[in-house]
């Protein structure tokens, strides 16, 4: 299964909210964290690590904040996923880890790449202000079509 973690559903929704009013200057990590009921010192380490890969800059003091390092249209999902969690994977040999007993002979590592190459092309693809551009509340998610013995389980 593909899942995000937590900190990088915390790291979209912050972008999010910085990238949705083009008027504002900066956000404060607790007004991003109290609008999404999303614990302060989380959503502080977040913003820590999206200043730090670039993707957000921060000021000090009163009118301080954070906001964008460059217009929504520049980011990439797939760069804020890799600032929280590194680079997408699906399996242990992804990155060439040859530790796997079934190395020399799996026969899905290739196919397995190649599927991990499109899902990292497509979050290339996205973008924040794509992603803000979206209208709340969103719509239902999309299904995926079960194997024939899921569907004999879930029929019983």
């Amino acid at each position: 299964m593909l899942r995000l973690s937590k900190k990088t559903d915390y790291a979209l929704m912050a972008m999010k909210h910085l990238a949705s009013d083009p008027r504002r200057r900066a956000a404060s990590a607790r007004e991003i964290a109290e609008s999404y009921d999303i614990p302060i010192e989380l959503m502080a380490k977040v913003l820590t690590r999206l200043v730090r890969s670039g993707l957000l800059v921060s000021h000090q003091g009163v009118h301080g904040g954070y906001e964008l390092a460059q217009p929504p249209a520049a980011t990439s999902v797939a760069a804020v996923l890799e600032a929280i969690d590194g680079p997408l994977t699906m399996t242990a040999c992804t990155h060439g880890d040859h530790e796997c007993d079934q190395f020399s002979k799996c026969n899905v590592r290739d196919p397995l790449r190649r599927i991990r190459d499109r899902i990292a092309a497509i979050l290339a693809e996205c973008s924040i202000l794509e992603i803000a551009a979206d209208p709340e509340p969103s719509a239902p998610p999309v299904r995926v079509m079960s194997s024939p013995a899921m569907r004999r389980v879930s029929a019983l």
